[in-house]
């Protein structure tokens, strides 16, 4: 299903709760829990800065101050692949619970988390440049390697400050999703694949075993 990243009266997006697609309900208040706008002049003043909306789907609800997504703490990234390494997974999540309030901060440790992944995949985990260039070799998909290099670049972005805005929270959601994106080409899809061969006659993949020889 595709992803759509949660905006501020957006009328639907992907419920960081549920993780589907759903309508959302909106309701706003004041810091006194009051509902009301002021008028300076001909200029209306909207003093709701306290927004919720509620997931169709799941019922559940999300706080937002402004524009900023407050809870739940994932945020407004998308959930991670169920493939991916536990390993991975406690570098993602701790970014996803820091991306509204630092985004330079999430970049940073999804970078960190593809280098433990290339280590996951087999390499060494010390220079993740070493580690993407080695997999290249090995015939890692070059849609891959862009998506491995994106985040390895904006990642390192966002310790040397560059010309990359890692403060656009938009720019540092992308690279949730190629993570999700790396973890399917490399874990989920050959895991299938290898479940359904499996499944082959040992004739016939003893036939495959002589033909590829």
């Amino acid at each position: 299903m595709k992803y759509i990243q949660p905006e501020v009266f957006k009328n639907s997006f992907t419920c960081p709760h549920c993780g589907v697609l759903a309508k959302q309900n909106w309701n706003q208040r004041d810091f006194n829990f009051q509902s009301h706008s002021t008028n300076i002049g001909d200029v209306k003043i909207d003093r709701n800065v306290i927004r919720t909306s509620k997931c169709d789907h799941c019922q559940d609800y999300s706080l937002w101050i402004l524009t900023k997504m407050f809870y739940p703490e994932t945020g407004s990234a998308p959930f991670p692949n169920p493939e991916m390494p536990e390993s991975v997974k406690k570098l993602y999540l701790e970014a996803a619970s820091i991306m509204n309030k630092s985004p330079k901060g999430a970049a940073a440790l999804l970078r960190l988390s593809i280098q433990i992944l290339c280590k996951e995949l087999g390499e060494e985990g010390k220079n993740i440049n070493t580690d993407i260039k080695d997999l290249v070799k090995k015939g890692l998909p070059e849609i891959v390697q862009k998506s491995l290099d994106i985040v390895r670049v904006t990642g390192n972005d966002a310790v040397h400050p560059g010309q990359i805005d890692t403060d656009d929270i938009k720019i540092v959601n992308k690279l949730f999703e190629l993570i999700n994106v790396i973890i399917e080409y490399m874990i989920a899809l050959p895991k299938q694949v290898s479940s359904l061969y499996d499944t082959l006659p040992e004739s016939k993949r003893d036939g495959i075993t002589k033909r590829d020889q």
